[in-house]
């Protein structure tokens, strides 16, 4: 452990600080974040990506290029790791270099605070079809509820792409060139997706284990204002942080748009979560605690041209999603679903699977705990719709929702 090991729980000008911390980092401090045999890394931040068919569906394809992503740190630490995954790519992907920094605003970073970042030593790497990579750790103090930016340069045609399409964050790329250090990105185009950056793990004294929430648009902050961090997610880790009597975790979302619990819609929505939940959720690290909140669009989606899905096939779904987490010891935590009267694909037939759905996660015993998202944004006067003052849609809540959904939460769940 360096002497920057611990940040603490709360502390003010946490980028400044990082950025003294970075330009005063001897050599033999940058050679002892390689080995961390007593610590235990957390996912301080993490996205699930989804299946692409092509270029058409959001995210094109690199070549020559520089990918600036920004992502907001949940758990602070003194060292960092990536993971980039080539999962849907349909080639090998090369990677020419990587670096991070801590943001400035849009495009551009905080002088003085980037960081290379490397794969066995070396600047680039060729990540194969299917596969996932996580990079050497480097010293680098990453203060919590921050944000950073990872640049990627990717020098030859990419082929698909990996990526999480829908970020609520603008995300930026380069015309040509590799840029990853560059204090700006000139003249670069904005981009809706996270590309090809799975999560970040951070080694954190503060920190000893992580909480990963499961879901859909609603956990990924559909409706709540863009490259603001004012998803439910984002609220909780703030909780979380504030309040000295809790321990400090790391958190996770690993929500997908459009994503269901019993099968897959478009490809742009991911796989159905039974299948990525591996991938996605357990593979993350020191997972401890996991939220789910999934459902709503198995009911909606398939009321729309099909049979109706049932209760009993969420149901079902939840017991494996639950028995698989228990393997490895991790505690699983049930969200009920968020009213949806007056939403696109709202059936009174469908209100009647969500009652019955959120009335197994309240009573059916096998959660270890419950959060009662319904009654957090519900209308008093209309208990099926979510409050007006709460929603754009009539199914995502807005950022006040989304507070409210955080707010709910018992913290004595993660004692």
């Amino acid at each position: 452990m360096t002497a920057y090991s611990r940040l603490p729980k709360t502390r003010p000008n946490n980028s400044i600080l990082a950025l003294l911390l970075l330009a005063t980092l001897s050599v033999s401090e940058l050679a002892s974040g390689q080995s961390h045999a007593d610590d235990a890394w957390v996912s301080t931040w993490a996205t699930s990506p989804s299946t692409l068919l092509d270029a058409d569906e959001g995210v094109p394809e690199l070549n020559n290029q520089t990918v600036r992503l920004i992502v907001h740190t949940s758990a602070g630490g003194n060292s960092l790791r990536l993971r980039l995954a080539n999962y849907h790519g349909d080639k090998p992907l090369a990677v020419g270099a990587v670096a991070v920094a801590l943001q400035n605003e849009t495009h551009s970073i905080q002088p003085g605070s980037s960081k290379p970042v490397t794969f066995g030593g070396a600047a680039n790497i060729t990540i194969a079809r299917g596969a996932v990579v996580i990079s050497d750790p480097i010293a680098f103090p990453v203060p919590a509820l921050t944000n950073l930016a990872v640049s990627i340069y990717v020098p030859e045609a990419s082929g698909f792409v990996t990526a999480h399409r829908l970020s609520n964050q603008t995300n930026y790329i380069s015309a040509t060139g590799n840029h990853v250090s560059a204090t700006e990105l000139a003249n670069a185009a904005e981009s809706p997706a996270w590309n090809l950056l799975t999560a970040i793990d951070v080694i954190s004294t503060d920190s000893s284990s992580t909480i990963v929430v499961v879901g859909d648009s609603i956990t990924d902050g559909w409706g709540s204002t863009d490259s603001a961090n004012q998803r439910w997610p984002d609220h909780f880790a703030r909780r979380l942080f504030a309040d000295n009597s809790i321990p400090d975790f790391a958190i996770a979302n690993a929500g997908i748009s459009g994503n269901r619990v019993t099968t897959e819609g478009s490809p742009m929505f991911g796989e159905n979560l039974q299948a990525r939940f591996e991938r996605d959720a357990l593979a993350l690290s020191n997972v401890s605690h996991m939220v789910i909140m999934e459902g709503i669009n198995d009911i909606g989606m398939s009321a729309r041209g099909g049979a109706l899905v049932s209760a009993d096939a969420i149901m079902s779904g939840y017991r494996q999603l639950i028995a698989r987490a228990h393997s490895q010891g991790i505690k699983v935590i049930g969200a009920t679903l968020t009213p949806y009267e007056g939403a696109a694909y709202y059936t009174p037939e469908g209100e009647q699977v969500r009652q019955a759905v959120n009335a197994f996660i309240r009573t059916g015993g096998v959660f270890d705990g419950v959060i009662d998202f319904e009654k957090a944004v519900q209308d008093p006067a209309n208990p099926a719709r979510i409050l007006p003052g709460f929603t754009a849609d009539n199914l995502h809540p807005n950022d006040e929702g989304y507070k409210a959904m955080a707010d709910i939460i018992d913290l004595n769940l993660f004692r």
